[in-house]
C-alpha cells in the first residue's frame, strides 16, 4: 500500500532513518533496541515493518506492532493486520472484482454519494492472462474454435486434408511467408546430431495439413491470439474501461504473458519507493501463483476476489499471527535432479508434517545451491502443502539474480543497503544469523529422485523408476483416490484406430495429452531449457512424438519463447509437436482442444484409462478432458520424454524410449541432458536479453488493444443484452444499517457431499458442457456452443457463474450415488441440476445448506467457490473441517462455516440429509462460538461456527465483505 508522509503525531516517527544522504526515508525496525527483533523470522520482520509504517491507531494500532514483536508468545493467537505493497490480479477473477466494484458504485450512487470515491486505494495490477484456448496447434486449423463447442464434422481420421477448400483467413503463410517449424512435415534428421542436422530444420518449409501451403513459424500463436482477441473483444473493453475509470489500476494487455511471470519478471520491486519512503515490496493476488514471489525474497500470498477487493479499497487483511515452521535445507543436488523434483520432494515433505495454514521460511547451507528460478518454482507450491507462504529471504543469490534482469546499479545498491539496514538479508552459510521458529523441519537435497505425481491428485508422487508397476497397480486397485479397478482380462487390451491415414494403437496408459504449460515450471529456464535439449538430442536421435497426441507449449510469457529461441531449441519443440500455441493458462484450465474424433472413439471403445502429462502444478481426475482419466504432472523434459514413449508404461531404467530410423534403441539416459550443460546454456543465453525483450513488449502492447474502445463515464454502461458482463445482485436492498442476525428455520440441503471436496468441483472453470444448465441459460440468450467460450471468460456474468457451481461432472453427491453435477430436490423427490433444485428452493422460499466431510474446499483460490453457492441460496455449509482459505472466502460472502465437534459427522449423528435444519443465532455471535442445530426428526446436536476473528464476525453480520465495504462508503 502506498506510504502517506507520517505526521508528528505517528507513534513510529522516532524510528525514520534515512538512506543516500537523507535522500529516501525508512522505518528502521532494528533501531526499537528490541532483543526480540534479532530472533523473528525474516517474514515476521516484513509483517513488523508494515504494522509500524501503517500504524494509524484505526486499522493499526500499537497494540498490534507489540504483538508482532512478541511472536514467540502471541503466534496462532493474536490477530494482525497486514497491508500488502499492492495486489495482483489475473483477468478470470479479476473480471468478478472489478465488476463489483463497477457494482459498487452504482450502488453507492443509488444513496447519492460520488461514484468516483469507489477507486483500489492499493496499487493494482490486473493481468489479462487467463482467456487463451487452444484452437490450433502443429498447425492445424481446428474445426470447432471453441474447445467447449464440441468437435465439427471435419473432425476425424476418414476426412481427406485435401476435402477442405482454403478459405481467406485460414491460408497458412500467405504474406507472412514461409515457415521454419517441422511440426508438419517430417524430413529425416541427420544421425549424430551434426550442423547439418540443425540446417536441415531450419531450412525445411512446413506445409499445413489442410492447404499444403507454407506456414509462417508464428502462424500457430498469430491464429490462436486472433480467436482470443475475437471472442473476448466485450471482457476487453470492459478491462479498458477500468484502466481508465478507476484510478491506481494498470491493466496489462493480452499476448504479453501469464500473470505469474508477469510478477516474477516485471512487476516486481523488492523495495518500493513512494513519497520519500523506501519499504519492503508485499503483494496479495487473486492467483493461486502468487506465492511464487516468496522466491525473490518478496512476502506474498494468494488471496480470495472478496479479499483482494478489500484490501483494494484500503483495507488491510487480517491475519491470525503465523506460526513460522524453518525448512532447513542440506546436502548436494544430484546432477540429475531438476527442481521440480525438489518441488515435489518438499511438497510432500511438509504436506505429512502438517504446516496447513503456517508460514515456510527457508534457512540452511543447502539454499545457496538454488537458484532464484529454483526458489520461485518451490516457493509457488505452498498452496499443495497448505501452508500460507514459502520464503526465501534475499541473498547474494537473489542480487546476482537481479544484476542479470532489469536493476540498475543504483536501484540494486539501494536495494541491498536497504535490506541490510533493516536486517532482512540472509548469508545461509553464516548460523548465527538463524532465526527462532516455530519448528524446524531438516531437508537433505542429495536425497531427491526423479517423481511426477498422479494419477488424480498431486499430492500422489510416484518415482519415475516406479511408474510402469504404479500405473499397473492403479489399473488393479479399486476406484479411488489412485484406483481405476479395472478387470484384468482387460488390462492387455489394444484398440485400433485410423489417424491421417495411418493405422495406430491404444491402450491403457497410452499419452493422448502431453501439455508443457504455462505455470510453476516456465518460470524456471533451467527445467525448459533442459526439456528443450532432450528435445534437440531426440530429434537427431531419430526420435518422434505420435502425430495423434495433443501436444502444446504454451509458455508463461514471451520471455521463455525468446530464450528456447536464443538456445536454439526452438525448433526441436516444433519437430517434436510441442509448438507455442500462445500465452495464458490453456490445458491446466481445461481450455484445451479437443481430441480427434477417432481417438476420443477408441478410449470410449476400449474403456481405456488413457493419460495426459503436463508440467502444471495441478490436476483432477477429469480436469483436462473428459475421456482422460489418468493425469500426471511432470517436469517438462519428462512431459516430452513421456510424450515421445507414448505411453506411462514405461520403465525408463530397463525400457528404450524408442529406436532410431535403423532399429537402433535409444534410453533416455543417452539423450538427458547434464546440469552443468544447461546451466551454461542459461548463462549464456537467457538472463538480461529476455527482460530487456520484456520491457519493450510490455510497453508497447499491441494494435488490437490500443484500438479497443470504451467509454469515459464514471458509471459502467451495463449492456442487457450482454452474456459477458451483468451486474451482480450483491448490493440488491443494500441498506445504511447492519441488519440483525437472522436464524436459519426450516432448512433443506442441497448437498450431500463427501471428503475432499475441492474448488474444482465447486467453482465453474473450463469448457461450457453442451447440457449443463449454464449452457441452457446461453442457448437461451440465441447462442450456439461455438460461442460460449468458456466459464472462465464468462466470470463477469453471474447469471452464468451460479449455474455452473457444482457443475462438475466428478461431483460426488450422496444424495444421488454416482458423480455429475446433480442433486436431489427433496420436496418434490426429482433429480434436478444443481442449479434448478436451487432455483426452485429460491422460490419457494427454502434455505439452504450444504453437508460435506473433510478438508472441505481444499485447492486453489477461487471467488466464485464463495461466490456461487451464496448466489445458489446457501445460508451455511456444515463440514468435518474447512481449507482455510475457503472458510475465509465462506464467511466473506456472508455464508456460515459450521464444523462438527470432534469425533463427530453426519454418519456418526445418522443424518440423512433429508431432514429440515434450524439453526438459532445469538444476538451477539463470538468467534469460536458452538451453536445448536435441530432437526426436524427431533434430533439436536452442536457444531463450532468458524469466525476466528472479531472481524469475521462483523463481516459475517454485515451480509459478507462487499456490502460492508459498501456500507463504510454509505
Amino acid at each position: 500500500m502506498a506510504y502517506t508522509s507520517p505526521v508528528k503525531e505517528h507513534p513510529y516517527s522516532h524510528l525514520i532513518d534515512t538512506l543516500k544522504d537523507g535522500q529516501i526515508k525508512f522505518f528502521n525496525p532494528y533501531k526499537l533496541n528490541d532483543p526480540r527483533y534479532d530472533k523473528l523470522p525474516l517474514s515476521i520482520r516484513v509483517l513488523l515493518e508494515a504494522a509500524i509504517r501503517n500504524c494509524d491507531g484505526f486499522y493499526t494500532k500499537q497494540e498490534d506492532v507489540q504483538n508482532i514483536l512478541h511472536w514467540q508468545q502471541e503466534q496462532n493467537k493474536a490477530e494482525v493486520p497486514f497491508s500488502p505493497a499492492r495486489v495482483l490480479l489475473q483477468d478470470f477473477t479479476g473480471i468478478p472484482a472489478m465488476v463489483d466494484l463497477a457494482a459498487m458504485r452504482d450502488a453507492v450512487a443509488k444513496h447519492g454519494v460520488d461514484p468516483s470515491l469507489v477507486n483500489p486505494k492499493c496499487p493494482t495490477d490486473l493481468i489479462v492472462d487467463h482467456s487463451l484456448q487452444i484452437d490450433y496447434s502443429k498447425c492445424a486449423i481446428q474445426n470447432a474454435p471453441n474447445p467447449g463447442g464440441g468437435e465439427g464434422p471435419s473432425q476425424g481420421p476418414s476426412r481427406s486434408v485435401h476435402s477442405r477448400p482454403p478459405s481467406r483467413g485460414a491460408q497458412c503463410g500467405g504474406q507472412r511467408g514461409s515457415c521454419s517449424k517441422a511440426a508438419c512435415s517430417d524430413p529425416p534428421a541427420s544421425p549424430g546430431g551434426s550442423p547439418a542436422s540443425v540446417q536441415q530444420i531450419e531450412n525445411t518449409p512446413l506445409l499445413c495439413p489442410f492447404h499444403l501451403q507454407p506456414v509462417s513459424e508464428v502462424e500457430t500463436a498469430l491464429r490462436n491470439q486472433e480467436m482470443e482477441l475475437i471472442r473476448n473483444k466485450e471482457r476487453l473493453q470492459f478491462f479498458k474501461w477500468c484502466s481508465k475509470a478507476f484510478k491506481n489500476v494498470n491493466v496489462v494487455p493480452p499476448d504479453v504473458g501469464a500473470v505469474h511471470q508477469l510478477n516474477l519478471e516485471y512487476l516486481s520491486r523488492v523495495v518500493q519507493v513512494s513519497d520519500g519512503f523506501i519499504y519492503p515490496d508485499s503483494v496479495v493476488g487473486t492467483d493461486s501463483h502468487t506465492t511464487m514471489i516468496n522466491g525473490l525474497g518478496i512476502l506474498g500470498w494468494g488471496v480470495g476476489g472478496i479479499e483482494s477487493e478489500a484490501i483494494m479499497l484500503g483495507q488491510p487483511i487480517s491475519l491470525t499471527l503465523p506460526q513460522v515452521v524453518g525448512c532447513k535445507l542440506v546436502g548436494s543436488i544430484n546432477p540429475l535432479t531438476t527442481s521440480i523434483d525438489i518441488v515435489l520432494g518438499i511438497t510432500k515433505h511438509l504436506r505429512q508434517a502438517g504446516i496447513a495454514g503456517k508460514f515456510v521460511e527457508f534457512f540452511g547451507p543447502g539454499v545457496s545451491q538454488l537458484s532464484v528460478p529454483d526458489r520461485t518454482t518451490i516457493a509457488n507450491m505452498c498452496p499443495e502443502y497448505n501452508a500460507t507462504v514459502s520464503f526465501f529471504p534475499v541473498d547474494q543469490v537473489t542480487l546476482k539474480h537481479f544484476k542479470k534482469t532489469n536493476f540498475t546499479p543504483e536501484k540494486l545498491e539501494l536495494l541491498e543497503s536497504y535490506m541490510k539496514a533493516v536486517k532482512l538479508f540472509r548469508s545461509y552459510e553464516d548460523p548465527s544469523e538463524d532465526p527462532q521458529y516455530s519448528e524446524v523441519i531438516e531437508f537433505n537435497l542429495s536425497s531427491m529422485v526423479p517423481y511426477v505425481s498422479g494419477p488424480k491428485r498431486p499430492q500422489d508422487r510416484v518415482a519415475v523408476s516406479s511408474m510402469k508397476e504404479d500405473f499397473q497397480s492403479c489399473l488393479d486397485e479399486k476406484v479411488g483416490f489412485k484406483g481405476f479397478h479395472i478387470a484384468k482380462e482387460k488390462q492387455e487390451i489394444r484398440v485400433p484406430f485410423l489417424h491421417g491415414g495411418q493405422e495406430y494403437q491404444l491402450s491403457h496408459g497410452s499419452v493422448v495429452i502431453a501439455a508443457v504449460i504455462s505455470c510453476t515450471n516456465n518460470c524456471n529456464p533451467s527445467v525448459m531449457l533442459t526439456a528443450g535439449l532432450l528435445a534437440r538430442k531426440a530429434v537427431e536421435a531419430g526420435l518422434l512424438v505420435k502425430p495423434y497426441i495433443r501436444t502444446s507449449l504454451a509458455p508463461g510469457s514471451g520471455m521463455v519463447t525468446h530464450y528456447l529461441n536464443a538456445s536454439g531449441v526452438l525448433p526441436y519443440f516444433n519437430k517434436l509437436g510441442f509448438e507455442v500455441i500462445g500465452y495464458g493458462c490453456a490445458t491446466c484450465v481445461g481450455n484445451t482442444a479437443p481430441l480427434p474424433e477417432a481417438v476420443v472413439d477408441a478410449i470410449k471403445q476400449g474403456d481405456l484409462v488413457a493419460c495426459g502429462v503436463l508440467s502444471g502444478n495441478r490436476h483432477f481426475e477429469g480436469r483436462l478432458c473428459d475421456c482422460v482419466r489418468a493425469n500426471y504432472l511432470a517436469s517438462p523434459p519428462l512431459v516430452v520424454a513421456y510424450a515421445i514413449a507414448g505411453t506411462v508404461g514405461v520403465d525408463f531404467e530397463k525400457e528404450p524410449l524408442g529406436l532410431t530410423s535403423d532399429g537402433k534403441e535409444v534410453y533416455l539416459r543417452d539423450i538427458w541432458p547434464s546440469r552443468e550443460e544447461v546451466q551454461q546454456i542459461e548463462e549464456d543465453t537467457v538472463f538480461s536479453s529476455i527482460f530487456k525483450d520484456l520491457r519493450g513488449r510490455m510497453e508497447k502492447g499491441n494494435t488490437f488493444w490500443n484500438n479497443v474502445e470504451c467509454s469515459d463515464s464514471l458509471l459502467f454502461p451495463w449492456d442487457q443484452k450482454s452474456t459477458y458482463i451483468r451486474s451482480p445482485s450483491f448490493f440488491s436492498k443494500l441498506s445504511k444499517e447492519v441488519p440483525p442476525p437472522q436464524s436459519i428455520e426450516n432448512a433443506h440441503a442441497l448437498l450431500f457431499l463427501g471428503d475432499k471436496v475441492t474448488t474444482d468441483h465447486i467453482s465453474p472453470a473450463g469448457s461450457i458442457a453442451r447440457v449443463s444448465a449454464a449452457a441452457k441459460y446461453l442457448m437461451s440468450k440465441r447462442l450456439t456452443p461455438r460461442e460460449f467460450n468458456s466459464y472462465g471468460a464468462r466470470r463477469g456474468n453471474d447469471a452464468v457463474m451460479t449455474r455452473g457451481t457444482f457443475a462438475s461432472i466428478k461431483l460426488q453427491n450422496r444424495f444421488i450415488g454416482k458423480p455429475g453435477p446433480k442433486t436431489l430436490h427433496i420436496p418434490s423427490g426429482q433429480t434436478l441440476d444443481v442449479f434448478e433444485a436451487a432455483d426452485r428452493y429460491q422460490r419457494d422460499g427454502i434455505p439452504l445448506i450444504i453437508l460435506a466431510g473433510k478438508d472441505y474446499g481444499s485447492g486453489n483460490s477461487r471467488d466464485w467457490v464463495a461466490k456461487g453457492p451464496y448466489l445458489l441460496g446457501v445460508r451455511a455449509v456444515i463440514a468435518e473441517s474447512f481449507e482455510k482459505l475457503h472458510r475465509n472466502q465462506l464467511v466473506g460472502m456472508g455464508i456460515m462455516p459450521l464444523q462438527f465437534l470432534s469425533g463427530q459427522n453426519a454418519d456418526s449423528l445418522e443424518l440423512s440429509g433429508k431432514e429440515r435444519f434450524s439453526i438459532t443465532l445469538p444476538e451477539s455471535l463470538s468467534p469460536g462460538q458452538e451453536l445448536t442445530i435441530k432437526t426436524s426428526q427431533g434430533k439436536s446436536f452442536s457444531v463450532t461456527a468458524l469466525f476466528d476473528t472479531d472481524t469475521d464476525v462483523i463481516l459475517f453480520q454485515h451480509g459478507g465483505l462487499l456490502r460492508y465495504v459498501a456500507r463504510t462508503l454509505l
